[in-house]
């Protein structure tokens, strides 16, 4: 039986319930950890300070977990789709794939234990297979590692780039980034 539910149910609780309009946060009226744009997107046209758990559920499911191939990745390594999963709702889905692209080439033994991957942020055959053989051969916990050291560059990118960051940034690697 697939997890899927309660790392979604997860990411829904680290996002919290609360409604967030911060005139300095890029993605605008956020609920659920979703944003006003993607709820109208998926149909939603009540208030944002109303959208249900029910329907934020359905839009991670839909907006980020399946695009991630969630479940394929799943049943290879609940860790792991759990950490792309949730770097998909926080920084993309494109992100997400491409942070984890990125990690299996360079823990691929130099190209021995599977060809490089090209980080385009799309999952598909090539990425599944080179996680496989990367899970049957070396630990999941150290590219859970590599995936958030590169979350949490990302961020402090950010807020490096864009100084009105620099206030989310500790609650980005506070919740964000995990041991």
């Amino acid at each position: 039986m697939s997890i899927r539910y309660d790392i979604i149910n997860e990411i829904l609780e680290v996002e919290g319930k609360a409604f967030t309009d911060d005139p300095a946060d890029s993605g605008g009226a956020t609920k659920w950890g979703i944003t006003e744009r993607v709820t109208r997107l998926w149909g939603y046209t009540g208030q944002m300070k109303y959208l249900p758990r029910s329907t934020a559920f359905k839009i991670l499911v839909d907006e980020y977990w399946t695009p991630i191939k969630g479940d394929a990745i799943e049943a290879l390594s609940p860790m792991i789709a759990r950490e792309v999963g949730d770097t998909a709702v926080n920084c993309g889905v494109h992100r997400a794939a491409v942070l984890l692209q990125r990690c299996l080439n360079v823990l691929n033994r130099q190209g021995t234990l599977y060809a490089d991957l090209k980080a385009d942020g799309r999952i598909g055959p090539a990425t599944l297979g080179a996680l496989k053989t990367y899970l049957d051969c070396r630990s999941e916990i150290t590219l859970h590692k590599a995936l958030n050291c590169l979350q949490g560059a990302h961020y402090i990118t950010l807020a490096e780039s864009r100084e009105k960051d620099e206030r989310f940034v500790y609650g980005w690697l506070d919740k964000r980034v995990s041991l």
